[in-house]
This record gives structure tokens, sequence and C-alpha cells, in this order.
């Protein structure tokens, strides 16, 4: 295959293929009809209908994964890529359970307790697929199990699985999904990602309002924590540092699911549906936004590419895969400078500006959550809040920070003063005085070293 994935090179401006429309790639109402004749002339003989259904619907697939590849290869970006294969998802599974309901599985005359509803959650609900990532689906009723909801979801099911695909399935009532959101913090981040597919609408919306009111309101800091406690977890187990030599691009410190970690907790917190929402929130800066957005396409395109070039759910960056990613992206031998050390040296500032923005952004939520939890309290004095003897600086909520934060521009030595003084007292440093160091340093980066009293404060600290 003949590779133009110059583009890819995340140092160059990245070059996409024109915006693609989900009906160019899969014609839905086509495919309905060709379901449909599949059915009639095979009336009698349902096992023929069925195996006529599959080879459609796994056609319908294969060419939309396959344009997807094509359009990474020619410069599409992994976001892109993702958001694609979600949209191909979608037709086959609308295609899919209206065939069988219509066809296979029909009720003749349907009950209140047969009304079913179909949601994507996960990763499939955030629109975002990759290429042999699993598919997960909630199927919700609306309170007792009938015979017709059972059979369309096997139905489908085993249809689904005979595509090859791999299928993460629940089907459950409202209230139970209510119930196993306060117990399972694994399962509400599940949820907080729910998209509706098909079925009925009326069903999926009393869930979304319930999730709100029940789960979501008053429960942000406990979200918060979980979360934070989970992330740690994870880290700890995937060895705790994100310079490793084979970094795993999903669940690695300074990974994909460290951004996906700071989009639900932003979602929980300010609101918003899809990741365009989160990020016009008011809680990210110009700054952070650019960041998290360039990091999530460079992250997102060696995930995709991972699982091109291996056929499957492959999120490690090996050694023997590195060199054809190397070559994916763009990066040539000039010399004695490989190609690989020069890809695996723009992963890992990836991986860092990712770990910065989680530590800034993490310590900013809970910042603002013990605010708000803290309420009149806070115009007190209390005990890690005050003044200190340098009245550049100040505690605020037992973190370090600047007094003004205008200051930094006029006396740029106060950065490094920052860090030496937190030292000092054994403190955190503020996620607000991270935020205005970051900004002030391509501000003030040719007067910070010239700076003496900046020199002395990093000795020291040295």
């Amino acid at each position: 295959m003949t590779r133009n994935a110059t583009s890819l090179r995340p140092t160059e401006p990245l070059q996409k293929p024109a915006p693609w429309r989900i009906a160019s790639i899969i014609d839905g109402r086509q495919l309905r009809v060709q379901l449909t004749a599949a059915a009639m002339d095979n009336l009698h003989d349902e096992s023929a209908a069925r195996a006529r259904a599959l080879e459609l619907l796994h056609g319908a697939w294969f060419r939309g994964r396959m344009i997807a590849q094509e359009r990474m290869m020619g410069g599409a970006d992994g976001l892109d890529t993702s958001r694609l294969l979600s949209a191909v998802q979608d037709e086959i599974l609308s295609a899919l359970f209206d065939f069988t309901t219509t066809h296979m599985v029909r009720s003749r005359n349907p009950t209140e307790g047969e009304r079913l509803s179909v949601l994507a959650t996960g990763g499939y609900g955030r629109n975002s697929l990759a290429p042999s990532s699993d598919v997960d689906l909630l199927f919700l009723r609306p309170y007792k199990q009938t015979a017709w909801a059972e059979s369309v979801i096997e139905y489908m099911l085993y249809v689904l699985w005979d595509m090859g695909l791999k299928v993460g399935h629940a089907f459950r009532t409202i209230d139970e999904c209510v119930r196993l959101s306060r117990q399972d913090v694994t399962i509400k981040t599940s949820l907080l990602d729910t998209r509706y597919l098909f079925g009925d609408k009326d069903l999926a919306k009393e869930f979304t309002n319930r999730f709100q009111r029940d789960i979501i309101s008053g429960g942000e800091a406990k979200f918060i924590a979980d979360k934070l406690e989970e992330r740690d977890a994870r880290v700890s187990r995937n060895g705790g540092s994100r310079y490793v030599v084979e970094p795993h691009v999903k669940n690695g410190k300074g990974g994909l699911r460290d951004l996906q970690t700071l989009y639900w907790l932003v979602k929980f917190v300010h609101g918003g549906k899809t990741l365009e929402d989160v990020l016009r929130s008011s809680f990210f800066t110009p700054q952070e936004r650019r960041t998290f957005r360039r990091a999530a396409r460079f992250l997102w395109t060696v995930r995709c590419q991972l699982h091109f070039i291996t056929g499957r759910a492959e999120d490690r960056l090996s050694f023997d895969l590195q060199p054809e990613m190397a070559e994916r992206f763009g990066y040539e031998d000039k010399g004695e400078r490989l190609g690989v050390e020069r890809f695996m040296k723009r992963y890992f500032l990836v991986a860092k500006d990712v770990g910065s923005l989680t530590r800034i952004l993490c310590a900013r939520l809970e910042a603002n959550q013990q605010k708000e939890t803290w309420g009149l309290r806070r115009l007190f004095p209390a005990s890690g809040s005050g003044a200190l003897k340098d009245d550049r600086f100040r505690i605020e909520h037992g973190r370090l920070t600047f007094a003004d934060e205008a200051q930094v521009k006029d006396r740029p030595s106060d950065l490094v003063r920052l860090f030496k003084l937190a030292d000092e007292l054994g403190l955190d440093i503020h996620p607000f005085a991270m935020s205005t160091a970051n900004r002030a340093l391509a501000k003030v980066g040719r007067a910070l070293k010239s700076d003496p009293v900046a020199h002395e404060a990093f000795m020291d600290l040295l």
C-alpha cells in the first residue's frame, strides 16, 4: 500500500481529507431495502433470510472500515477516524434493529412492557470507536422483562457476534441503572456517556432525566474523588511512569485514559453532551483547550493505526510496532537520527503535555469543589489559609499561590521562587498558580534566563 502519511506528522499542520458524510459511505435506505428483500425472498426459510442479512450487514460494515483506513492513510487524524467508525456502526445497528423488529421478531400487539430503547455507552457513546474496540450497548426496558425484548436482543447479538464484532451489553431498567451507578463508579462513568440510538425515545429521555437528577446532581465531589483514586490505581498497574519503553497508548500514564478522565470530570461537574461541548466550557483556558485537542488527535491517531496494523485491539506500542508507526507518521531516518527515535520522542512529549494538563485541571477541579463545599466558611480565616512573610505569595486552602497573578509579568523570578517556597513549606502548588506559570513562560522566558534572582532560587532548588 502506498503511504501518504506525511500530514500525520504532529510537527506540521494536520491536512485532513475532505469532510465525510455517512450517506456517501453507507446508504442506509438502500441497505434497509436489501434487508427487506432478503426477508421477503425467504419467507419460509428464516435461516436463509438471516444468512443473507448477515452478508449484507457485514459487507456494509467492512466497506465502512476500509474507507476509514484509506482516509487515515491519506492523512485523516484518529479522532476523525473514530467518529467515522462510530457513524458506520450506528447505521449497521439501526438497520439490524429495523430488520429484527419488522421481519424476524415482530410484536403484533405491543404492550407497555414491550417498550425497548437502545443506547450506546462507553467510548461508543462518546462517538469514538477505534477499529477493533468493543461496541458497548445498553438495552433499556421500562420495568419487567418480556419474551419479545429478550428475543430481539438475542437475535441482534448473535448477528453482531457472527459479524466478528465484540459487543458489551446490558439489559436493565432505569431503576437498575440508577442503583448500580451508586454502587460502582465504572458503571456510573459508562452511563455518563450514554447516547440514544433507536427504539423508544421517551424511555431514553426518562433515563437521562433520572440519571441527571439522582446521580449527577450533588454527586460531584464523590465522583471526582472516585475517578482520581481510580486513575492512581490504573497508573500504578501500568508502571507508574509515562517514560516506559513500550507505552500503553490507552491506559498508560499520559495516555488516552488520562484525557478521558479529564473529559468525564469536567462533563460531570460542568455539563455538556459531546467533547466539543465539554471543551467549550469556561473551565478550560484557550491554551489548555488547544493542548487537549492536539494530544487527543495524536493519541487517537496512534491508537487507530495500531489497530489497523495488527488487526486487533492492540494498545501497547511495542518494539516491533514502533518502526512501522514511525513510517506511517512520516518520520524517516536522517543520518544517525532514526525516524523511530524521533517518533517516540514526539510520543513522550505529548504524554508529558497530557500529564501536565491532568495535574493542573484535576487540582483545579478539587479546589473548586472545596470552595463550593466550604460555602461561607471560605470568607473567614481558617487553618491552612492566609498570608505569608513573603507578601508575593499566599496560602489558599492548603496550597501555595501568587498573591497577585499579574505580578509574574513584572517579576519573572517569582516563577522559580514559587517552587522554592513550596519546597521549603512542604505545600502543594495551587492549580491556578500552575496555570498562571504555564501561560507566563512564553512571555517571560527570555527575561527569566537573565534574572540573577531566578538563577539563585533555581540553584537552591537544584
